[in-house]
């Protein structure tokens, strides 16, 4: 039995806290309300996660510290930075491999499916901080102050995600309402399951031979909206519901009103080509497969039937 701390309570993190504890381990379930799931081994703990020496406090004797934080997107440039300082503070001081839940907005634009060996090359502010979070994390892990790992994701689908593909969208296919996304809606695009999202990152934090490397969660061949939707309404036995395109012009206006709405037009492109996650490293090297597709689609489903 071992002790684990994770960042974060929300569906990530909470899954990796279920992940663990299933397995007999301790874990140390840090947020902000001290929520999250309840269970044996499990101990929610209300911390601010900018405080580095609280956070060592609860980290000393762990075997990971697990990056599942999530602050608001619009404020990524300024909640982000104290949070990634104090968790390296927090596994330098107490030997705790740091283990960080990423994205792949910083790749920018694909024109081939992104692998963990592409350049951080987007232009975009809140990329370029997430991209620094890793390069400053590598920098202390290749000087020997601590062990780094990166898990990164492609957009969720799962129940409780933060998901295009989640509480705004399945309600409607089920009661046979038109559905509104944004992008290209027949562009291939690739939805990470958000258990497949814990076990990677338990996968990673207990595999030495991974550290001091970013790795991609293994997910499902890509489907473009329609397709996804269609998925989706296939899985729940009800008719297939019109898919369309919500107009930048519509964005842009309703960002007046939401700052997430504002920030939608800078990433559109994500949702306009391709977008592909290759994982077959992770597959290969860490013995990771996704969830099969209709497992993922049964488990969105159920908070909604």
């Amino acid at each position: 039995m071992s002790k684990f701390v994770i960042v974060g309570a929300g569906a990530t993190g909470s899954r990796v806290a279920q992940q663990l504890s299933t397995a007999g381990h301790d874990v140390v379930l840090v947020s902000r309300s001290g929520g999250g799931p309840k269970g044996p081994g499990i101990t929610p703990v209300s911390l601010d996660a900018t405080e580095a020496s609280a956070l060592t406090a609860v980290t000393e004797g762990s075997v990971a510290l697990f990056n599942c934080a999530n602050p608001p997107y619009h404020r990524w440039s300024t909640d982000w930075p104290p949070i990634a300082n104090a968790l390296l503070e927090a596994a330098e001081r107490t030997g705790a491999t740091l283990c960080t839940l990423s994205n792949l907005y910083a790749y920018g634009q694909p024109t081939a499916p992104m692998t963990p060996h592409d350049p951080l090359s987007s232009s975009l502010e809140k990329a370029q901080v997430r991209a620094t979070m890793w390069r400053d994390a590598l920098a202390r892990h290749d000087a020997g102050r601590l062990h780094a790992v990166e898990v990164r994701a492609s957009d969720f689908i799962g129940p409780r995600a933060n998901a295009i593909l989640g509480d705004r969208v399945i309600p409607r296919i089920l009661k046979g309402k038109s559905v509104s996304v944004i992008g290209d809606v027949t562009a291939p695009h690739s939805w990470t399951f958000v258990d497949d999202v814990a076990t990677t990152l338990v996968a990673c934090a207990l595999a030495p031979s991974s550290w001091g490397r970013a790795w991609h969660v293994p997910t499902n061949p890509p489907r473009s909206a329609v397709e996804a939707v269609g998925d989706i309404a296939d899985a729940a036995g009800v008719p297939h519901v019109a898919v369309r395109a919500i107009p930048v012009p519509v964005l842009r206006a309703l960002g007046l009103f939401s700052p997430l709405m504002r920030e939608l037009p800078k990433t559109m492109y994500q949702f306009q080509v391709p977008f592909i996650i290759d994982d077959s490293e992770t597959r290969r090297e860490l013995g990771v497969e996704p969830t099969p597709w209709p497992d993922v689609l049964a488990a969105s489903l159920a908070p909604f039937v």
